[in-house]
């Protein structure tokens, strides 16, 4: 079928809108209508092309409406709305055990720009020669897109009567922060949190602490305007990253340090200070690497039973935990909503560079109605 897709190539400042063509849905496939889908940081990083391949379809945060089924998928029907989530392979030992965001082919159905048999769904035809391929499957979805072809274990059905542009930034933002702080770190009534950076991934993290009852909950960033937002979300302090003494600022919280703390941040400073602010015992976790040159202080470490944790899709089960968050939502106890933006499908560049510029949270581009 035809569609249109945002399609990222070398040199483009951003995706730009082009009709491609869709092939159909093969086993345990669906083909989803997309709806609404969120712009998350990973598409900005790998629009230029760092780790998938180009030409290729991003997109990772997709609602949309089924449309058709290939063979073998179970659980759904055609016109069923489903928000989409990370791919995993559900064969691996971490699959089995209910952990597919640390599934074995995790990487590879990433990023890879295909399906695990080297093919794509996406093509780009001009004239009578021959079709150039696009790669697709991006986090299993592709879903900058008017249409997508999905695994089936990409998808989470949801109730018809919810608003899939506000449901479209849980499958990656909103469950990586709060998933970080529930299923990973499992911050507890009474626990400290000090969390770095405000954006979608550390707001959502603040509001799943206080769901959860953490007694003394720090947002650090440069940015005052998150911060006060973070204030409203449930943090109990906010602190400048910018200002002096911010480790000893931290740890003046509670007098001895944090019992957690959660870095969505790529600054090795910062990596530092996630580790500097800890209580004896305390834990360290993160889900972006440092850029630069950086190691952790090994002795403080060892001396105070502190642990470094990398978390990745918030430790979460998509088709368990996205279910909780959206009733959290729907009783007014997670309200994610605040932190979305919309676009137009053809405002996607716009999207791209508010999101870059850090002048919006959570940007989701409407595609189509539901």
């Amino acid at each position: 079928m035809r569609i249109t897709a945002a399609v990222s190539r070398p040199g483009q400042p951003e995706p730009r809108l082009e009709a491609l063509e869709l092939e159909a849905p093969r086993p345990d496939e669906m083909l989803v209508r997309i709806v609404a889908v969120g712009i998350c940081h990973t598409d900005l990083h790998e629009h230029p092309g760092r780790h998938a391949p180009q030409p290729i379809v991003l997109g990772h945060e997709g609602a949309g409406v089924v449309e058709a089924l290939g063979e073998g998928v179970r659980g759904f029907a055609i016109g069923d709305h489903v928000i989409l989530s990370g791919s995993s392979c559900g064969q691996c030992p971490s699959c089995l055990a209910g952990r597919p965001t640390y599934c074995d082919l995790a990487m590879p159905m990433s990023f890879g720009g295909k399906r695990l048999d080297g093919s794509t769904s996406l093509c780009c035809r001009q004239g009578d020669g021959e079709p150039e391929k696009i790669h697709s499957h991006f986090f299993g979805q592709s879903s900058f897109a008017t249409h997508s072809i999905v695994p089936e274990r990409t998808a989470v059905k949801v109730d018809k009567s919810l608003l899939l542009e506000m449901l479209a930034p849980l499958g990656c933002g909103v469950i990586t922060g709060a998933g970080a702080v529930i299923e990973a770190l499992k911050v507890g009534y009474g626990d400290s949190i000090a969390i770095f950076g405000t954006g979608g991934v550390g707001l959502s993290a603040v509001m799943a602490a206080r769901l959860v009852g953490a007694a003394r909950i720090v947002a650090v960033d440069i940015n005052r305007a998150r911060l006060d937002l973070a204030l409203e979300l449930g943090a109990t302090h906010a602190i400048d990253a910018g200002g002096e003494e911010v480790t000893r600022q931290i740890r003046a919280v509670t007098g001895r340090g944090m019992s957690f703390s959660f870095n969505t941040t790529t600054v090795p400073a910062v990596h530092s200070m996630a580790l500097d602010c800890l209580a004896m015992n305390g834990t360290a976790g993160f889900v972006a690497a440092p850029r630069g040159e950086w190691a952790p202080a090994m002795f403080p470490m060892l001396a105070g039973g502190r642990q470094l944790r990398g978390i990745l899709g918030g430790d979460a089960n998509p088709r368990l935990f996205l279910p909780k968050l959206i009733d959290y939502w729907t009783q007014g106890r997670f309200p994610f909503d605040r932190l979305v933006t919309t676009y137009g499908f053809d405002e996607i560049g716009k999207a791209f560079h508010d999101c870059e510029a850090g002048t919006v949270i959570k940007p989701v581009l409407k595609v189509s109605e539901a």
